[in-house]
């Protein structure tokens, strides 16, 4: 109980702390935003500074702070620990300064941002890498709310019926202006959200404060844990939460939307610090049934996750919460298929304000996710590997943003290292998980190599990455 709770604390405490001094090095000013000197009606347009946070927070927060934290808690009781401070020092980080460049920027996606900070070469790779990742984000977060939304209904089976509605919203997400749907409907979605993680919470609290072995790492619980290195495999399985470079390609949407710079610390690095306080809330529902029945440690986290509410909450409250999590996935697909077509938008130089030339750029990506739902639901093992590279994909990104804006800060004189530490930190972790994985590791085909082999390796290539982004000049100064 202790460490859930001092992990909390350290959220708080971090977002009035650190968070003020990296906006303080920002520079947070009155210049007009994108959303008045670039005004569309579709993309850029003002939006209320809560509607513009509620946005944000329903895009980055997917269900890897639910399901990523179910399975990442198996480390132990240190994820109390490490999903706080990563957070603060890298995830929140991250997101703020990401969101600011784009801001500062124009409302640039990440892949102008990457070319402009990274080069030319680099952006080549990137451009491809994020598109096909984004691909499979859409893809997970129509699987993972369907399979949820079918498991309400026991008796009868409903996982097309729901994939077919989910992806028609995401379709509409995607083409209609930003203001008509997704802050229309976010508000509602939000207060479910909000509402969901915090009954969990209060529940969780009662059953902890009667029971404090259940926020503990018991002798059943001990048997069943992950016996994987906690880097590089905890920073794959719970990245949302901690660090995720999926949040970068989100933040530009309400860099067209916000009024005033000044808001920015509220909605980037705010809104990942309150992603935080959600993993915590799930991490902790989930070592809680886990003291509980052990034997859930060897199931599908879906399955824990409906034990989780039904546990906790009863049957219909639980089902709500339930609903929550679906939110949760569905309002982080919606936004990544709207960033593809943003982002794909932004590379072929053609204007968003005509409905025309905004289906030109989806029925491609109807087809290439429709294509990717099939083959992901032939069988589970396909699922599987679907979301193990989502997984360490998602932190290629999250590598490439951070060293991306450390060029960007060096060049406006600025303090790099508030990115270039968890930059080279997470360059590490992706190199490692790439060098060591294998199917005789438990995750996805890599490279197979001794953990000290793959440790060293990596360490040497994020060193010289590392070095060559502080050499970088930024190609286009604010």
């Amino acid at each position: 109980m202790f460490l859930f709770l001092l992990g909390l604390a350290l959220l708080v405490v971090g977002y009035f702390t650190y968070g003020r001094f990296v906006e303080k090095l920002i520079g947070p000013d009155d210049r007009p935003t994108p959303a008045n000197t670039h005004r569309d009606g579709v993309d850029f347009l003002p939006l209320p500074h809560w509607k513009n946070m509620l946005i944000q927070l329903l895009n980055i927060a997917g269900v890897g702070p639910v399901i990523g934290v179910i399975l990442g808690i198996k480390f132990g009781v240190v994820a109390f620990l490490i999903i706080p401070v990563g957070n603060i020092l890298g995830g929140a980080v991250h997101d703020f300064v990401s969101g600011m460049m784009s801001l500062r920027h124009d409302g640039a996606n990440l892949p102008k941002l990457i070319r402009m900070s990274l080069g030319k070469k680099y952006y080549s790779f990137f451009a491809v890498f994020m598109i096909l990742l984004l691909l499979l984000v859409v893809a997970v977060f129509i699987n993972i709310p369907a399979n949820l939304i079918d498991g309400m209904k026991p008796s009868l089976s409903i996982f097309w019926v729901a994939v077919g509605g989910i992806f028609l919203y995401y379709i509409c997400a995607t083409l209609f202006p930003v203001d008509k749907i997704i802050g229309t409907v976010y508000p509602v979605f939000g207060a479910i959200l909000i509402l969901s993680t915090f009954a969990i919470f209060a529940a969780l609290l009662k059953a902890g404060f009667a029971q404090p072995e259940l926020l503990t790492e018991t002798e059943a619980f001990r048997e069943g844990m992950f016996r994987q290195p906690i880097i590089p495999v905890l920073f794959v399985t719970i990245a949302c939460g901690i660090l995720s470079g999926f949040h970068a390609t989100q933040s530009p949407i309400i860099a067209r939307t916000m009024n005033s710079e000044r808001q920015g610390r509220q909605a980037f690095y705010g809104m990942m610090v309150l992603e935080g306080v959600i993993a915590m809330i799930w991490a902790g529902a989930g070592l809680a049934i886990y003291n509980l029945y052990p034997e859930l440690m060897s199931k599908n986290p879906s399955l824990v996750l409906s034990e989780i509410t039904t546990h906790f909450l009863g049957k219909w409250v639980g089902g709500f919460t339930v609903i929550g999590v679906v939110i949760l996935a569905i309002t982080s697909g919606d936004t990544a298929m709207r960033s593809l077509r943003l982002s794909l938008a932004e590379m072929l130089s053609l204007p968003q304000s005509r409905i025309r030339n905004r289906f030109m750029l989806c029925i491609p990506l109807i087809v290439a996710v429709a294509l990717l739902l099939w083959w992901s639901n032939i069988s589970a093992q396909t699922f599987n590997q679907l979301w193990n590279y989502f997984a360490w994909g998602n932190q290629v990104l999250a590598a490439s943003t951070l060293l991306a804006c450390s060029v960007w800060l060096r060049s406006m004189h600025k303090a790099p290292w508030i990115t270039l530490l968890p930059g080279a930190f997470m360059t590490f972790v992706v190199l490692t998980y790439i060098l060591w994985t294998s199917p005789a590791n438990g995750g996805p085909v890599g490279l197979g190599l001794s953990l000290p082999t793959s440790y060293t390796i990596a360490a040497i290539l994020s060193i010289l990455l590392s070095i060559w982004a502080y050499r970088r000049k930024h190609l286009n100064k604010p």
